[in-house]
């Protein structure tokens, strides 16, 4: 008689351990967990739950609503109590954001499962529900598509005007062959090239730097050479736009300790800018000894930088609403593959402008050992 009780109990601390290992499962997952009845009423939840939903403690039997109260993409709350009780196979979505008492949301990737919530064929019904925080992960593949859509658009204006001029250009030959029209049209296709070969030169820099392949190979410095070979290179670019390179060289200046080639694209952007946004006046390379280092400026009498734009201008892709700004060939790159080298050598960037009286950005090389 006592064979048929020890097979019960036996089956039962069976059970009990089953049901030990389930929970010691469910509590190690990072994800969060939460199993409901069929009312929606919550009968389980793991660790990772209370963190999501930042709470200290989550009561058993109360219902899943007053709890998860998500919203969609276009803010409208969502009935989860339909939402789960309608899942007759497992459902996942992505789409949702969970709201927290400070005003903050998370992007919440969730899935539902209908489950046996007991054992056997009998036991209770129910759904499990798994909740993840992919606010990073949205915001990068957001980031994604707004790089590939920003690049579509930039790469189809250069190419389009290119393709125009060099038609334009073999239309004129074969009319009129006017050797000045078809020279202007193709300087112009030319300019639009060389345009497109600064954006992918700006695309490759950046890709290696936000994989982050690239490295910093330390050598000396020699400043007043670099700035010398700067000047020789630009003068000839601002006497085009009738502007003056002038340079201005702290007779104190050692060798300077970190990447020639990033500190020469770095002021190379600079210069760049300065020259390209400058219509009338100078552009003044300056380079300061500094105890720790050397201090570069760029100086120009140009359009300036409106105070709202300062704090964008480092931005992937910006470029000011300002008119003038649009009037000039730029990929919105160039500042922004800047600051991701001035990181690299761990550098300072400041930036002092006022609109219509010029900029200058300043930056702190230190030595790297």
């Amino acid at each position: 008689m006592l064979t048929p009780k020890t097979t019960k109990t036996t089956t039962a601390t069976g059970e009990h351990l089953e049901h030990e290992r389930l929970i010691s499962l469910v509590n190690s997952m990072a994800d969060a967990v939460i199993a409901v009845d069929q009312q929606a009423k919550i009968v389980m939840y793991n660790g990772a739950a209370l963190n999501i939903f930042d709470v200290n403690t989550i009561k058993i039997g109360s219902a899943l609503d007053r709890l998860l109260k998500p919203v969609d993409k276009n803010n409208q709350e969502v009935n989860i109590v339909e939402m789960v009780q309608s899942a007759v196979v497992p459902i996942t979505n992505r789409d949702l954001r969970l709201g927290y008492a400070d005003g903050s949301f998370i992007n919440l990737y969730l899935s539902i499962a209908p489950v046996h919530l007991g054992y056997g064929e009998k036991g209770q019904r129910g759904y499990v529900l798994l909740l993840r925080d992919i606010t990073r992960e949205k915001s990068l593949e957001e980031e994604r598509d707004e790089f590939i859509s920003v690049v579509s658009h930039e790469l189809r204006t250069p190419i389009a005007i290119s393709e125009g001029n060099i038609s334009n250009a073999e239309f004129i030959a074969e009319k009129s062959g006017d050797m000045t029209a078809i020279k202007a049209a193709l300087k112009e296709a030319h300019n639009q090239v060389l345009f497109l070969a600064d954006m992918i030169n700006d695309l490759s820099t950046l890709s290696r730097a936000e994989r982050g392949v690239l490295k910093v190979e330390v050598e000396p410095i020699n400043v007043h050479d670099l700035v010398t070979e700067l000047a020789n290179n630009y003068s000839v670019q601002a006497k085009a736009k009738d502007l003056e390179f002038k340079t201005e060289l702290d007779p104190k200046l050692e060798l300077l300790q970190s990447s020639k080639l990033y500190v020469r694209e770095i002021l190379q952007n600079f210069i760049t800018n300065a020259i390209k946004y400058t219509a009338k006046g100078t552009v003044t390379l300056h380079a300061t000894a500094d105890p720790k280092g050397v201090r570069f400026a760029v100086t120009d009498t140009g359009i300036g930088i409106g105070k709202g734009d300062q704090q964008k201008v480092f931005d992937k892709f910006f470029r000011s609403e300002d008119y003038r700004t649009r009037q000039a060939n730029g990929t919105g790159l160039g500042l922004y593959v800047t600051m991701k080298l001035t990181r690299l050598i761990h550098a300072e960037i400041e930036l002092k402008s006022e609109l219509n009286k010029g900029s200058t950005f300043t930056i702190f090389i230190p030595n790297l050992d």
